[in-house]
């Protein structure tokens, strides 16, 4: 699965821009497949009804363990890649690089700071919905880099909808970034903050994201999120 992605052009994306587009990372079928996940409650440990909490129009669901097998493969395999880019994030940022190389010893570190409830989720949107910016910080212990993977199709299944990413300068005007996906790509990008560049050094520059105003359809996107909550 993961493979033949290009992982240094997805560390130079990150660099550059605080996020990342994999092209097709998975193929329609598979698009359908989890997207038809939703209606199934017993996959799920609880959903969130937008609206109600003032975080935008539409809904989600987080999965609970175990994950289904797709969801769980995924976040398995994109994990230790991601976790080579974190370690050299680390170094640049000052902090110490301790990231584990595999998942299942991340998970260890998170349960260890009571963080145990799976946070993989899966969102819709229908007409008029959507996410406003924020960041998924579940507790103490975050891993800086998660993924979202398109589930729709645009312009077949839904309109509008598009991702978009702002990075907060400091003493700088915000800078807002719309990235165009299609079925199946997935983009990888900061959770909260990243290493930039300045004048004086390195500097962390602080993200968050939202989807905007659906139009038409429906829009189902499956989020990897690799830190849990307490």
């Amino acid at each position: 699965m993961t493979q033949e992605i290009d992982w240094a052009a997805v560390e130079a994306g990150l660099e550059e821009r605080g996020y990342a587009v994999i092209p097709a990372l998975l193929p329609p079928d598979a698009c359908r497949a989890t997207a038809a996940l939703y209606p199934q409650e017993a996959l799920f440990r609880s959903q969130v009804v937008m609206q109600r909490h003032g975080y935008g129009r539409g809904a989600y669901r987080y999965f609970a363990y175990p994950l289904p097998a797709p969801v769980q493969d995924l976040r398995s395999a994109l994990y230790p890649p991601l976790a080579r880019i974190a370690k050299r994030w680390a170094v640049r940022l000052g902090d110490a690089p301790d990231y584990p190389d595999g998942h299942d010893a991340y998970l260890e570190r998170c349960r260890a700071a009571g963080q145990v409830r799976p946070t993989p989720l899966l969102l819709t949107y229908g007409p008029g919905d959507y996410n406003c910016l924020h960041q998924d910080l579940y507790g103490a212990e975050q891993f800086p880099l998660q993924a979202a993977v398109l589930l729709s199709q645009p312009g077949a299944d839904f309109d509008g909808g598009e991702f978009v990413l702002v990075e907060q300068r400091p003493r700088m005007q915000s800078r807002p970034h719309v990235v165009p996906l299609r079925q199946g790509d997935a983009v990888v990008f900061a959770v909260n903050t990243r290493p930039a560049d300045g004048s004086r050094g390195v500097y962390r520059l602080k993200l968050r994201h939202g989807v905007s105003e659906i139009r038409a359809g429906q829009r189902h996107t499956l989020g990897i999120i690799f830190h849990d909550a307490a």
